[in-house]
């Protein structure tokens, strides 16, 4: 993981403000679900996809480069 430099403080809800250069770099915008999970000692942040991040469908799913993707369309990317 990479440090950015960017320090922000927890207000006293518990809250932060991720960075706009952030949110347009992972494409999140204003109602984008996001998963929070704690990996070793840090808390991360990542865009969430409740399904195919290509097609929408929940079945299947493998993760590939931090992307869910279904078998179809894995399989379709794998043939090009």
């Amino acid at each position: 993981m990479k440090s950015i430099g960017i320090v922000r403080n927890i207000d006293e809800l518990g809250r932060i403000v991720i960075p706009k250069e952030l949110r347009n770099k992972m494409d999140m915008h204003e109602g984008s679900s996001v998963e929070i999970f704690a990996q070793d000692n840090n808390i991360c942040i990542r865009r969430y996809y409740a399904g195919c991040h290509f097609c929408g469908n929940g079945e299947g799913l493998v993760e590939f480069k931090e992307k869910l993707i279904c078998r179809s369309c894995l399989d379709e990317l794998s043939a090009k």
